[in-house]
């Protein structure tokens, strides 16, 4: 499958919003969303626009040949002036595109970001349920660096998160 990764724009947010909430149904219960419900399109677009006038953040998409978005990779600088060389991503692609390649493409696309913005280390968080998630991210080069016990808050039930990180 053929796809390109680059820079969202707010023209995307409907495609983002409808790709979110996909995930988000999905009964794996890959994303963090406490109401099965990402933001509106017009909230995305008002982040996405946001976006233009500050270096702290990105988001980059992969595009498919046809048009549509497959994935979306979210990167954001930690707000602490002494972690401030730390950022932290969320990630997620389309069922159908899955294992072709488009989460390494968007990983990569954040390490760039992370090089040009002067960011030392990529941290996120993985449920310990997704194992396709974390084999991509340990192949990727992120390692552990803990287990949150009762992090997120699910469909009225705590559930752990693994905390991971990659060192530029």
């Amino acid at each position: 499958m053929r796809f390109i990764v680059r820079p969202a724009e707010p023209r995307d947010a409907d495609a983002l919003t409808r790709l979110a909430n996909a995930v988000s149904a999905e009964p794996e219960g890959w994303l963090i969303s406490t109401d099965g419900e990402w933001r509106t399109p017009g909230d995305e677009r008002r982040y996405l626009k946001a976006l233009r006038r500050y270096s702290h953040a990105a988001v980059f998409v992969a595009e498919a040949e046809d048009g549509g978005l497959v994935g979306r990779l979210s990167v954001a600088r930690d707000a602490h002036p002494a972690s401030a060389h730390v950022a932290d991503l969320g990630l997620m692609v389309a069922a159908s595109h899955r294992r072709v390649g488009v989460g390494s493409a968007l990983l990569e696309a954040a390490v760039d970001w992370a090089h040009s913005a002067g960011i030392r280390k990529l941290e996120l968080h993985v449920f310990p349920w997704n194992e396709p998630a974390l084999a991509l991210y340990r192949r990727f080069g992120f390692e552990q660096e803990g287990f949150r016990k009762g992090h997120y808050r699910r469909a009225g039930e705590d559930v752990d998160a693994i905390l991971m990180a990659y060192r530029l």
